[in-house]
This record gives C-alpha cells, structure tokens and sequence, in this order.
C-alpha cells in the first residue's frame, strides 16, 4: 500500500474512534514550512456539529500525536499541518523499491476503445496530426497503467470523395491502366506506378482541378460512387496506394513510438452502413427533414444550436457522420467496451456531440457505455502560426522531425560513435517534440521553438533523457564497484527528503491524470521529480561517500528514482537512450 494511503486510513481510524464521521483525505502542503501535508476536514466536522473548526482540530491533533506516524502536528486555524515521519519515510523506499507499482494509481479494470492518430491514406502526416498521435499514445499508456484494458485505433480516412478524387487523377495521368477498363477479366498490376512521395500530391492537385472544373467533380463522384458499390479495378487501385501510404504513416508513428492494435478505417465502417441504417429504419429511429434522413439530436437544455445527426442526404448519398456512427456501431457489437474514448482537434467538438447523442438515443450504445470526445489544442511555430514549409504549405511530420534532429545534433558530445549520432540525435529530437507537446493543458494552443525545446538544461525532453542515462550510469558505476541497491537506511539529507516527499506525490499525479485525461501534470511532474534528483546528486559524491549505510541508501534511492523516471517516460511513450 502507498504511504499517503496507509496513512489516510489511520486518521480515518482515529477520528472515527474520536465519535467523528470523515474519510481522510491528505493534501499536500504549500506551506513546507508549516508541514508536509494538511488535513482540513475540521471545518466540515464543525459545520455539521456546529462547534468551532479550531476546537475540534485541537481535539484530532491530539489523538494523532499519540501515534508516532508524524513528528510534528500542529493546529494552525483549524487547519492541522503533519510533518511525516523520518522513520516511515524510510520504510516507504524500501517498500517503493520492492514493489514499484504501490505508487501507481488503480481502477477497477474497464475494456476502452481508444480513437486517436487521424492519419489519411495518400496524404502526409503533417504536424496538424502531431498532438492527436502524442496525447492519445500516452493516454493509452496511463490508463493501461491504471488497469484497464486498451484498444487503439488509428481510424484510417481511407474512404469517400477523397478517394475518388485520387482515383480520376490516377486515371489522368495514366489512362491505359486496366483498372480503367470495365471489360478488362485478367489479374491487375501488383506495382503502382507513382511513389509515396508523388502519391501524397495527388489528392491537394486533384482538389485544386475539382474546384475548377465541374466535370472533372462529377466524374470524381461517379468513381466514388462505383467503388463504395464494388468496382474491381477501382477496389484493385485503392488496395494498391492504400498498402503503399499506410506503410508510408506507420513509419512516421513508429518514429513517434506511436503504436496501434487496430488499422481500421472508414473504409471498415462503411461495410456496416446498411445494417445500421436498416436497424435505424426498422425502429422507426429517424426522420426526413427537406428530403434528407436525419436524427434530431436537440436537447431541451441546450445554450448553442445543435443541428440534426444527417445520416443520408436527399440525394441518397451517406457523410462522414454515417460512417463515424458506423463505426460506433461496430465497436460496440465486436467488443462491447465499457467506454470509447475520441482524440480530434478541439474544433470537432459539435461533430462528436451530434454523434454521441445519435448513438445513445438510438441504443446504439446503451448508456452504461461512456463516450467520450478529447479535444486539444494547435501547436504553432515561433512566429505564433502554424508550421510552414519555405513555400507556404503546411510542414510535415518528417520536416518537423528533421527539423529538430539538426538541433539535437548540435548536444551530441565526442563520447558517442560516429554511427550512432544520427540516432540519437532523431531520439532525442522525438523527446524535444514529445515533450513539448503533452507539458501544456490538452486543449491550450502552443507555440513550439524547435531551440528551446531541445536545450538539455531546460524544461524539455532531453534534459529528462540525459538527467534518466546519468541516473544509470551512476548505478552502473556503482555495479562495477560491487555496490547494488538493496535497502535504505538513512535518511540524512534535506535533499533526499525532498525527493521522497516528490515521491509520494506519484499517485495522486497519476490518479489526477486519469480522472482529467490529461498528461501536463505528468509532464511537469517528471521535471520536477528529476529536477530534485538533480540537486542532491550535485550536493553529494555517491560513490566517495564514506559512511557505508549512507552510501548505500543513496544507491537504493537512485533505483528507486531512476525506475521511476523510467516507468513515467514510458507513459509518455519517450525512449530512453543508452548512452548521451
């Protein structure tokens, strides 16, 4: 059990045996000075038995001090101030070193459904889809680390006009190609003829050409409409650039340690239009407003205007928001989750509202089933505007990795091998982006200087990846000396109660964390956890350190610290290196 438990159900021991009825809930100081923690129940016990807060804290004060968890209590205007004791301190190390994961933070154990990455076949990740890969990876982590049971889902754009508009510039381009041909019966072409490179302008060339000319659209919709109805050479194409961009993405989100269970997509969705919408009419679950099939998902409380859930045109023809409640639909029939939750650009948020309120009032999900929609924010250049390439188009996930590997090249010192600098220069640039993306709130806009955000003394990735490698290599010289850790004896140093303290805050970050879907206090709290290592390591010589206990609780608590630093980075889905 994690200290601040242990302890909060002790004080709730005591005052319940005081005749008071109270759980125990601990916080943390922000006066040092005064104590460690604070407990402030007093006033809603005095409220209740209308006495003074002060008297009755006096009476709690007192009853604690017969125990030895504290070695200072005091009342201080009915706030009780507890300095924790030296003594339980220590045998929280040495229970946080064998057991690690008491400072974790549990759930009971849910089946999540989580939707994040947004990446669109033949087209390039670009640094719009940057914040949606790094939140939604690391929020998987950290629910995954609370006990539940994750499913990722990257939820391809792999389907619709886009596709069709890709297919008329193929055909374009290369009118003699059989999947062009209607009475063409052989096998299709294997290789496709345009690279990934040249594939990715096809659809902002193809657009351009649409808005232009109206016959050039219309035969753009006619291949859409084909396909979504079985063409074989039009399926033959897409299968061909759908392998060759989706290799293209999965690269980029490996580079970002951004990893998937499922490579689903609209196109996936799209297979169960028909059995949604025939159970949607067969319930008499939908409405015809001017000509189109909708649900009305207005609410009685609403203080915006929330247009209907269109679920067929007057035309016929399905949207967006079909194939997004079509997938709802899947999910809910092949896992039965317990949740689904949504990662998008902030401005998505009617979207998923309208969708969320269709699904529920259809019983497409029952309402035990929490859906949830994430919003963050945009991440901005230095100028305060998105990331432009030298010619005006929006930088890619490559150029903004690239961009940043030449700044943390610049920190690679002599003592790695030539072979292994460019490396580590990617590895540490991935951190610099990584961090500075999750330090902010989820749905604050930032402004990323690729400089700054790769210094190795600042608040940044890099200082937390070379402050976790001097960690190890400090127990690793240590290892050569024969010396390992294995119990924690003294505490003897304001430093080392510094991290400790630091330490004990673990779990209501992690449990904060979960509750808000966040990952800023995370962030935040990993700088300020090393940050306090940091300063004890500068203050004192581990390995010249004389006295053997001393020296030997100091090895422990870098352990500790370092497994730490390892368990939160990997939540943050940042890769720690051998050697800086």
């Amino acid at each position: 059990m994690n200290l601040i438990d242990y302890l909060e159900n002790k004080l709730t021991e005591i005052i319940k045996g005081l005749g008071y009825s109270d759980v125990v809930r601990l916080i943390i100081s922000n006066r040092p000075d005064l104590g460690d923690y604070q407990y402030n129940g007093a006033f809603n016990l005095a409220k209740e038995m209308k006495k003074n807060p002060f008297e009755i804290a006096n009476i709690i004060a007192k009853e604690i001090k017969k125990h030895d968890f504290f070695s200072k209590v005091d009342v201080v205007s009915g706030f009780i101030n507890l300095t924790i004791d030296n003594k339980l301190l220590i045998k929280y190390i040495n229970d946080l070193f064998k057991k690690p994961n008491i400072n974790l933070y549990q759930e009971k154990p849910k089946k999540i459904i989580i939707d994040y990455g947004g990446a669109n076949i033949a087209k390039e990740l670009h640094v719009g889809h940057l914040r949606s890969a790094n939140i939604g990876e690391a929020l998987k982590r950290l629910l995954a680390s609370a006990g539940h049971a994750m499913i990722s889902d990257v939820h391809l754009g792999d389907w619709g006009r886009p596709m069709g508009l890709i297919i008329r510039e193929i055909k374009e381009m290369y009118p003699e190609l059989p999947f062009f041909d209607n009475s063409f019966d052989g096998e299709y072409p294997k290789n496709f003829p345009i690279n990934v490179s040249e594939l990715n302008n096809l659809y902002p060339r193809a657009s351009i050409k649409a808005t232009k000319d109206e016959m050039y659209l219309e035969e753009a919709r006619e291949i859409t409409t084909a396909m979504q109805n079985g063409h074989k050479g039009y399926l033959a194409l897409w299968k061909l650039f759908y392998d060759i961009s989706s290799e293209d993405v999965k690269k980029v989100y490996d580079k970002l340690n951004a990893n998937f269970d499922l490579w689903e997509g609209e196109s996936d969705a799209d297979k169960h239009i028909p059995e949604m919408l025939e159970y949607l009419e067969k319930n008499n679950l939908t409405e015809i407003s001017d000509g189109a099939e909708v649900i009305n998902v207005k609410a009685e409380d609403d203080k915006r205007e929330v247009p209907p859930f269109i679920l067929k045109k007057s035309d016929g023809g399905v949207l967006y928001a079909t194939t997004e409640l079509a997938t709802i639909y899947y999910r809910q029939k092949k896992f039965v989750p317990d949740a689904m939750i949504y990662l998008t650009d902030i401005r998505q948020e009617l979207h998923f509202v309208q969708t969320f309120r269709a699904a529920y009032k259809t019983n497409i999900v029952p309402k035990t089933t929490v859906l949830e929609h994430l919003g963050f924010g945009t991440m901005n250049g230095p100028s305060g505007k998105p990331f432009k390439t030298r010619d005006g188009g929006v930088l890619s996930l490559k150029g903004l990795i690239k961009l940043v590997t030449t700044e943390t090249r610049k920190l690679i010192k002599d003592n790695i091998k030539e072979e292994d600098k460019d490396s580590l220069a990617e590895t540490l640039a991935i951190a610099a982006i990584k961090y500075a993306d999750l330090l902010p709130n989820r749905s604050s806009d930032y402004i990323f200087n690729p400089a700054e955000f790769s210094d190795l003394n600042g608040k940044t990735g890099p200082y937390l990846l070379y402050s976790t490698v001097r960690m190890k290599s400090l127990l690793s010289k240590c290892a050569e000396a024969n010396l390992y850790p294995s119990i924690y004896l003294n505490l003897s140093t304001k430093e080392e109660r510094d991290i400790i303290l630091n330490l004990l805050k673990m779990k209501s970050i992690l449990e904060k964390s979960v509750c808000t879907r966040t990952l800023n206090e995370i962030a935040d709290y990993l700088y300020k956890l090393t940050n306090c290592f940091n300063a004890f390591y500068s203050e004192h010589e581990i390995l010249k350190q004389k006295d053997e206990n001393i020296r030997n609780s100091w090895i422990t608590l870098t352990k500790v610290v370092y497994d730490t630093n390892l368990k939160l980075l990997d939540i943050l889905a940042m890769t720690v290196p051998e050697k800086i």
